[in-house]
């Protein structure tokens, strides 16, 4: 959901908001409502209207020192994407839009009570989608609502950055730039990581893909600005442990669900299961001196569709990492592999990334395939 400005020539308007207004209209399916897709196309269309060039902001007296500031990093990342990570050039993230708000939309998870697999929303062009992204956040946990209503467990979210998979010019917007640098850099990567590769209908993939390439590129970024600290390394470290601590008992609620306890015995285990998770968590922060960086997320309801929010974007950030660190962190030989994957069906991807395997068993189909 690209933006444009009233700065650019109207041809150009008027041709991404009708391939916009085509590609949101036509997606209409039995899964999904008239409503729904006219909520999406009236916040495509917010969006749009408010892009303006970020060089324009740059040069102007009026604008806060602290925005140009970090522009200028966006600038910056966005050009060593380009030259260092081998990410798409083109002219997403030059231009910016102040949506007045703290979030771009509201991303809807859930998951049945008694399972991990996720309720999923399919739409043309994309696929199926392990979540449901809404640009009011009313009419998102409405949404979230009728699923509760369904005996689901639900989780909604709001989200500060999205990608439009290069269909359109993507903006900055103001709900990324509260972040810190490190994480701004990190989230221009991974938006960038969907245009250069997305499998229809498989987010966890997708998502692990680009969260895989932005810890990457981060880490290449903090190295040639000589800013890898212990504390960024500190802070890279708690992050993957406290996701693989999340992952792992989700695992546990998967083994759970799929065995032939009677409903009311996997009610009374699952609960168990989630007292474990918060004081396994406990321990984690004593290892950690007692950073409290992730409590308010774990203080919130714990269920199995927020734990399907973590797995969404980093059940396969580990395995996909080790297929670059198989090919000698040359990054043509990792994208040529991953592409092979895209290529594959989910299921043949899904055997081949299992986290829980040793070692990826697929590794030399996919490189001598490159």
């Amino acid at each position: 959901m690209p933006v444009c400005a009233k700065k650019y020539p109207l041809t150009r308007y008027r041709k991404s908001c009708l391939l916009a207004v085509f590609v949101f209209a036509s997606a209409l399916s039995g899964c999904s409502t008239l409503g729904y897709y006219r909520q999406a196309i009236s916040g495509h269309l917010e969006v749009m209207q408010r892009r303006v060039p970020v060089d324009d902001l740059i040069a102007a007296s009026d604008t806060p020192v602290a925005l140009k500031r970090k522009l200028k990093l966006v600038v910056a990342a966005r050009r060593f994407a380009t030259r260092e990570l081998k990410l798409p050039d083109n002219d997403s993230y030059l231009s910016y839009a102040d949506l007045k708000r703290p979030y771009v939309v509201w991303n809807v998870f859930a998951a049945p009570e008694l399972s991990i697999e996720p309720v999923s929303s399919c739409f043309l062009f994309v696929g199926c989608l392990s979540y449901r992204g809404f640009f009011d956040e009313d009419q998102a946990r409405g949404f979230a609502t009728s699923l509760a209503a369904q005996g689901n467990d639900i989780f909604v979210g709001g989200v500060a950055a999205y990608s439009t998979l290069g269909w359109f010019d993507d903006p900055v917007l103001n709900t990324m730039l509260v972040w810190d640098d490190v994480r701004i850099v990190e989230v221009i990567f991974h938006e960038l990581a969907h245009q250069l590769l997305y499998a229809d209908g498989d987010t966890v993939f997708n998502e692990s893909f680009a969260s895989a390439v932005a810890e990457i590129g981060i880490e290449r970024w903090l190295a040639a600005n000589d800013q890898l600290d212990t504390g960024q390394r500190q802070d890279t470290e708690r992050q993957q442990q406290f996701y693989e601590l999340l992952l792992e008992y989700r695992e546990k609620l998967g083994a759970l669900y799929a065995g032939v306890e009677d409903d009311d015995s996997k009610r009374a285990q699952k609960k168990q299961i989630f007292n474990e998770l918060a004081a396994a968590y406990l321990v984690l922060k004593q290892r950690w001196g007692g950073y409290d960086g992730y409590d308010d997320w774990m203080a919130e309801d714990m269920n199995n569709a927020k734990l399907t929010s973590i797995a969404t974007y980093h059940n396969y950030v580990q395995p996909i990492r080790s297929i670059l660190e198989s090919v000698d962190n040359d990054l043509s030989r990792f994208y040529a592999a991953m592409m092979v994957l895209e290529s594959w069906s989910n299921e043949q991807r899904e055997r081949c990334l299992d986290p829980s395997n040793d070692e990826i068993r697929c590794l030399d189909e996919i490189i001598d395939a490159d």
